[in-house]
C-alpha cells in the first residue's frame, strides 16, 4: 500500500512538471503546419515550414514565400505543391529557415490590399511563434509570385535582407487575361522606379530564356535598371528553359547559401 501510494505521488509530480511547462518546451511542432491569419474578419489559411531542429533558444532565419497563379485557392495546401516547397522536401538539409506560406485567393493578386496584408500579417504571425530573426528576413516568389516579390520588395525595403524574383516582372504580359492583375509600377519608367525604391538590397532574379507566359525581357530590364541605379543585383537565366524556371532556380544549393549570409544593415 505504502509503495503504491509513492509511485501515485511520483505521477502526480511528474505530471505537474510536465503540464506547467511551457507549450514549446513539451511539444516543438516541427515540419510543415496548418495555420490561419485573420484580417479584416476574414479568416486566411497558410502553411509554416520549420525545421525540425528548432529552438526557441535562438533566433532563426525567416523566407516569406508567393506562390504562382496556378496555386490560388482558400484550401491552405495548393500553394506548397509547386516552388520552395517542393525543393524543401527534396533536399531538406538546405533549409535551416523558417518558411511562411501564404495562400493568394482565387481571381486576386499578391499586390492587391486584402492579399498583400494577409501575406505580412501570415509574415508577423510566423515571426512571434517562432522566434524570428527581424535581421534576416528574405522575399521570394514565383510568377504571379514573382511579381508580388518585386512589389512587396519595393514597397517594403527596409524589412526584407534580400528578394529573389523568379520569372516576375513589373509589366503584365500584353494581352493578359488574368482577373485583377495589375502593374506593379504605373509610372513612364516603372523599372527604373521600383529600382530606386528597392535600392541596396540585394537581389538574386532568375528566369527561363525561352519563357511564354511572362516575357524574359521583364527580368532582364529589371536587371539593367538595378545596375543603372548602383543596386546590388545577381541574375541567373537559364537558356531555353520556359516558365517553369522556378525548378531549377530552388534547386540551386548555393542561393540558400547566398540568403544565409545576407542580414540587414550589413555593409554593402
Amino acid at each position: 500500500m505504502f509503495l503504491r501510494r509513492r509511485w501515485e505521488l511520483l505521477a502526480m509530480a511528474l505530471w505537474g512538471l510536465l503540464w506547467g511547462a511551457p507549450l514549446w518546451a513539451r511539444h516543438a511542432e516541427t515540419g510543415f503546419l496548418n495555420r490561419t491569419a485573420i484580417v479584416d474578419g476574414v479568416t486566411y489559411k497558410y502553411q509554416v515550414f520549420v525545421p525540425s531542429n528548432w529552438s526557441k533558444k535562438t533566433k532563426w532565419p525567416i523566407i516569406l514565400f508567393l506562390h504562382g497563379y496556378g496555386e490560388e485557392g482558400e484550401d491552405g495546401l495548393l500553394q506548397t505543391q509547386v516552388g520552395l516547397a517542393a525543393a524543401i522536401r527534396s533536399h531538406v538539409d538546405r533549409f535551416p529557415f523558417v518558411v511562411v506560406m501564404p495562400q493568394c485567393r482565387k481571381e486576386d493578386w499578391w499586390t492587391n490590399a486584402p492579399m498583400e496584408a494577409q501575406a505580412l500579417k501570415a509574415l508577423d504571425q510566423t515571426m512571434q511563434e517562432f522566434k524570428g530573426d527581424p535581421q534576416r528576413v528574405y522575399l521570394t516568389g514565383l510568377s504571379m509570385g514573382g511579381y508580388g516579390t518585386w512589389a512587396l520588395g519595393s514597397q517594403y525595403s527596409g524589412k526584407f535582407a534580400a528578394l529573389v524574383p523568379v520569372c516576375g516582372g513589373i509589366r503584365l504580359p500584353p494581352g493578359h487575361d488574368i482577373v485583377n492583375a495589375h502593374d506593379t509600377d504605373t509610372s513612364a519608367d516603372p523599372y527604373t522606379a521600383v529600382a530606386q525604391k528597392i535600392g541596396k538590397t540585394p537581389v538574386w532574379v532568375f528566369h527561363g530564356g525561352a519563357d511564354p507566359v511572362v516575357p524574359v525581357t521583364e527580368s532582364r530590364q529589371m536587371v539593367e535598371a538595378l545596375k543603372k541605379s548602383d543596386g546590388n543585383v545577381r541574375y541567373t537565366e537559364y537558356p531555353g528553359v520556359e516558365h517553369n524556371s522556378w525548378e531549377k532556380a530552388y534547386d540551386q544549393a548555393d542561393l540558400f547559401t547566398w540568403l544565409m549570409a545576407q542580414k540587414l544593415g550589413q555593409a554593402k
